[in-house]
């Protein structure tokens, strides 16, 4: 894993001496947000690529008739689509070069591999770093956020559809239930002039028990979580990095360049 240029240092100190050392250079900070970002990541674009695909389907079928309607959420959703491909390939890229930079910039590896040294390039790499981390963090906040959007419309529409069946239950009269509605427009999905634009009544209810509705709700659940756990990766990414570059100013205050 590391360029070992002494040889002869594993066979004085034997296998598992040796393998101690290693295991104790590992940066695991930045190992587990590593992992956390994948993970996550994997979560968000999967499910919320299938999650737009499906709102697409559930839209055209049950909230617009006309398809200039839905002309302009057909258009943001493939736009969509293609910025989560290029979130995934970027935060590939992004938390191999942070594991990276963890690798080589903590203050285990320095201690057991005498020929790495902090100097003026390092610093200012890792500074780097730490302000493009903190930059992504503020920016995945704004993400988490607007993740919440759909779950929030999906779980009161979930919400209005259980009151309509518990007053489907109790009253006889369908006047009664009639009037509770879930407006697409209120949300953003569509303009303010699109028909019908809403569901009403049994036909809101109905719609909240077909498979559509349920693997849309859970799909961005699933999105919903994955943008958490990314902001939490990114939130680790910050302390490591942080970290690194506080051992390597000491360093370079000590004279050890």
């Amino acid at each position: 894993m590391f360029p070992v240029r002494q040889p002869w240092l594993c066979k004085a100190l034997g296998c598992y001496d040796c393998c101690i050392r290693c295991i104790g250079a590992v940066p695991y900070p930045s190992l587990v947000a590593t992992l956390l970002c994948y993970a996550g990541m994997a979560l968000f674009c999967g499910c919320g690529h299938e999650a737009l695909t499906q709102t697409e389907v559930l839209v055209e079928t049950y909230f617009a008739r006309n398809v200039q309607d839905f002309a302009v959420m057909a258009s943001f959703i493939k736009y969509f689509q293609y910025v989560i491909y290029g979130l995934a390939s970027f935060f590939f890229l992004y938390g191999i070069l942070l594991l990276a930079e963890g690798f080589y910039a903590t203050s285990a590896v320095k201690q057991t591999f005498g020929e790495f040294r902090s100097t003026q390039c390092g610093r200012c790499l890792s500074l780097t770093f730490i302000i493009v981390t903190y930059i992504l963090a503020f920016i995945w906040l704004a993400v988490f956020a607007i993740t919440a959007i759909p779950v929030f419309f999906l779980f009161n529409m979930e919400q209005t559809c259980h009151n309509i069946n518990i007053l489907a239950e109790t009253t006889p009269s369908i006047n009664q239930h009639g009037w509770i509605c879930m407006d697409a427009r209120q949300y953003g999905l569509l303009p303010w002039n699109a028909m019908p634009g809403k569901a009403c009544g049994m036909t809101l209810a109905s719609i909240c028990k077909t498979s559509e509705f349920y693997v849309t709700y859970d799909l961005y659940i699933a999105a919903f979580a994955g943008a958490g756990i990314t902001l939490l990766a990114l939130f680790l990414y910050m302390v490591a990095t942080t970290y690194n570059y506080a051992v390597l100013r000491f360093l370079g205050r000590k004279g050890i360049r």
